[in-house]
C-alpha cells in the first residue's frame, strides 16, 4: 500500500523539480551600485532580487537599459499598467520599509525576441531628493524615468517633478515642501547630455556609456550640463536632433539647502529607428542625398581650386546653391511632398538659378551684381558658423553672465543678427572684388567637400548650415538646445576644411596675380567687335566683300576645278 500511495507523490515531486530549478535559474541578484547583464527570453519572467541593502538607504532605483528593444519592469510578476513600465530605458523606484534588507522586482519581454540589456541598482539616503515623487502626469505613482521623443528637427525630454527625501516608514512630505525649514519649491534640476562615440552604433558602446553616467557622480564627471530648471519651470527640455549620433540624457535633481542630489534614470536616443529598412540607423543616408552631396562635393573641390579662372562655372555653382536652398525651404514649408521629390524639384530650380546667373553676366556683363550673390553665399556660411559657436548655443533658466539666451528666446533677434552678419560680408567685395571672390571659392568650395564626406561619415560640421535649415523649416526650433558633439572626426574635418580652403585661396591668388580681375562678358565683347568693324575703315576686315559676293566667288572657283582640260569659262567680272 505504501508503494502505491508514494508513487504519485514521487511523480509529482519529479515534475516539480524542473519548475523549481527554472525559477531559480530565472533569477538575477543585484548588489547596490553594481551593474548586471540581463537576458530575458520570450514568455519568460526574470526575478530581479536586490539584497544586502544597508539600513541607511531609504529608497532604491532599479534601472534596465537595452539598445533598441523594449523591456518591461514590474513590481509584480504579472505586469499591471499602473505598476510596470515598458521602454528601452526603464526604471522603478522602491521606498523601503524599516528593517527591509531586500526586495524583488520582475523583468519580462513584451516582444517575441529575446531582450538583452544591462541593469543596476542605485541606493539613496533619506536626505536625497526622490526623483519623480511628485508625478501627476505619467502612469507610475513614483516615476523616476525620463521620457524622450524625437523627430527630424528636435528631441524632447520630459520628466516628473521630484520631492524632498524622507526616512523609512514616514509619510512623504507635500511636494517640494519642508515644514522644518518652511521652504517650498527649492529643488533644482540639472539637465545633462553625454555623447556616445561618433559613427558607433554598437551595443557595447552604449552599455559602456550607460555605465559611465548611470549615477549622479558619473554623469557630473563625464557628461555635460546644458541647462538648469527650477521647480517653477516646466519639466521639459528640447535639443537638436542628430540622426545617427548616440546621446544619453539625464536629469539630476538637487536640494541646495541640504546639498544632496539624486539621479533620474538616464535615457538614450540615436534620433533614428533600428527597425526601419529604408532609412534606419544602419542605413541612415538616403541614396538621393548621397548622390546629391557627392556631386556637390566634386563641384566644390573644382571651385575651391579653379573657380575664379573658370568664372562661368563658379557662377553656375553659386547660383545653383542659392536657388536650390531657397526653393527647398519654400517647397518644404508650403507642401507635403516627399523628401526625394522636394530634393529633385530643388535640383531643377537650382539648375535654372545657376543658368540665369550665368546668362545675366553673359548678357549684361555686370560683375558686381554677380559678385553680390557670391558674397551672400560667403556671408551665409560666415553667419551660420558664428551662430554655430557657443554664442548661438546658450542655456536656459539659470544663466551664467556670458550666456546670450536672447538668441533662443526671440526669433526676431536671431534672424536680425543673422542677416546683419550675412550682409556685412559682401561689403568687403566692393573694395576687393577679386580677392573676395577667390576667398569665397576657397571657403565655400572646401565646405562642400565637408558636406560630401558627411553623406558617408557623420561629422558635426554639417550642422553649421543644417541648424539654420532646421530653423527655417521649424517654427519652434528656437527653443531647442542645439549642442552637437566635437570628437576626433570633427577635428579632422576642420583640418581638411582649413587646408583645402587655404590651399585653394593661395593657389588662385598666385595664379591670377597678373591676369585681369574678371573675364569680360562674351556678349559685350561681340557687340564691341561688331561696332569696331563698322566704324574702323583702316581695319582690313572692313574691306571684305559682302557675304553674297563671297559665296558667288566660291561657287565659281569650285566650277573651274571641275571643268575638263582645254575648256575655258570666261571670268565674270
Amino acid at each position: 500500500m505504501c508503494r502505491r500511495s508514494c508513487c504519485p507523490l514521487l511523480l509529482l515531486l519529479l515534475l516539480l523539480v524542473p519548475l523549481v530549478q527554472a525559477q531559480v535559474e530565472n533569477r538575477v541578484i543585484f548588489l547596490p551600485g553594481t551593474f548586471q547583464n540581463v537576458s530575458v527570453s520570450q514568455n519568460e519572467t526574470v526575478q530581479a532580487v536586490v539584497s544586502r541593502i544597508p539600513p541607511e538607504v531609504a529608497f532604491v532605483t532599479l534601472q534596465l537599459h537595452t539598445q533598441h528593444r523594449n523591456a518591461t519592469l514590474s513590481y509584480t510578476r504579472i505586469p499591471d499598467p499602473g505598476l510596470s513600465l515598458t521602454a528601452v530605458d526603464s526604471g522603478l523606484l522602491s521606498a523601503l520599509e524599516p528593517g527591509q534588507t531586500s526586495l524583488s522586482l520582475f523583468l519580462s519581454s513584451p516582444d517575441i525576441d529575446t531582450v538583452a540589456g544591462t541593469g543596476v541598482i542605485l541606493p539613496f539616503s533619506s536626505t536625497d531628493p526622490v526623483p519623480g515623487a511628485c508625478n501627476m502626469e505619467f502612469n507610475l505613482d513614483i516615476d523616476p524615468n525620463v521620457y524622450i521623443h524625437y523627430n527630424l528637427y528636435e528631441t524632447t525630454i520630459r520628466f516628473a517633478p521630484a520631492n524632498l527625501g524622507y526616512d523609512r516608514g514616514e509619510t512623504p512630505p507635500a511636494c517640494d515642501t519642508s515644514t522644518e525649514t518652511n521652504t517650498r519649491w527649492r529643488l533644482q534640476y540639472d539637465i545633462y547630455q553625454y555623447f556616445l562615440p561618433e559613427n558607433d552604433l554598437s551595443e557595447r558602446s552604449l552599455f559602456s556609456g550607460i555605465q559611465a553616467v548611470a549615477d549622479t557622480k558619473g554623469m557630473m564627471e563625464n557628461g555635460k550640463q546644458v541647462m538648469t530648471l527650477l521647480s517653477s519651470d516646466k519639466s521639459e527640455a528640447m535639443f537638436n536632433s542628430i540622426p545617427g549620433q548616440g546621446v544619453i540624457y539625464s536629469v539630476i535633481v538637487r536640494d541646495p539647502l541640504l546639498n544632496t542630489s539624486a539621479s533620474y534614470v538616464p535615457v538614450h536616443t540615436y534620433a533614428c529607428s533600428f527597425a526601419s529598412t529604408l532609412d534606419g540607423c544602419e542605413t541612415l543616408g538616403r541614396i538621393s542625398t548621397k548622390v546629391f552631396f557627392t556631386i556637390a562635393g566634386l563641384a566644390g573641390l573644382f571651385v575651391c581650386f579653379f573657380g575664379h579662372r573658370f568664372f562661368k562655372c563658379e557662377l553656375f555653382c553659386m547660383g545653383f546653391s542659392f536657388a536650390a536652398f531657397f526653393f527647398f525651404v519654400l517647397i518644404t514649408r508650403t507642401t507635403d511632398l516627399d523628401y526625394d521629390i522636394c530634393l529633385a524639384v530643388s535640383v531643377v530650380t537650382g539648375v535654372v538659378g545657376g543658368v540665369l546667373l550665368v546668362m545675366s553676366w553673359w548678357r549684361f556683363g555686370s560683375v558686381m551684381a554677380c559678385i553680390v550673390v557670391v558674397g551672400l553665399m560667403l556671408g551665409f556660411l560666415v553667419a551660420s558658423t558664428v551662430l554655430f559657436t557657443p554664442l548661438g548655443r546658450t542655456k536656459t533658466a539659470i544663466q551664467s553672465p556670458g550666456d546670450l539666451s536672447v538668441f533662443r528666446r526671440s526669433d526676431v533677434v536671431f534672424w536680425v543678427t543673422f542677416c546683419c552678419i550675412m550682409l556685412i560680408v559682401p561689403l568687403f567685395f566692393v573694395r576687393w572684388p577679386r580677392e573676395g571672390n577667390i576667398i569665397t571659392c576657397g571657403v565655400v568650395g572646401a565646405y562642400a567637400v565637408v558636406l560630401a564626406v558627411n553623406a558617408y561619415i557623420y561629422t558635426s560640421l554639417s550642422y553649421i548650415t543644417l541648424n539654420i535649415l532646421k530653423r527655417f523649416l521649424n517654427n519652434n526650433f528656437s527653443a531647442v538646445f542645439t549642442d552637437v558633439p566635437f570628437q576626433t572626426i570633427d577635428y579632422i574635418m576642420i583640418t581638411v576644411w582649413v587646408v583645402l580652403g587655404a590651399g585653394g585661396i593661395v593657389l588662385q591668388l598666385y595664379r591670377e596675380r597678373s591676369r585681369p580681375f574678371f573675364p569680360p562678358s562674351p556678349y559685350l565683347m561681340w557687340l564691341q567687335e561688331r561696332e569696331r568693324r563698322k566704324t574702323n575703315v583702316l581695319d582690313p576686315s572692313h574691306h571684305f566683300p559682302p557675304l553674297p559676293d563671297r559665296l558667288l566667288a566660291w561657287v565659281q572657283q569650285l566650277t573651274r576645278r571641275t571643268e575638263p582640260a582645254g575648256e575655258h569659262t570666261p571670268l565674270l567680272l
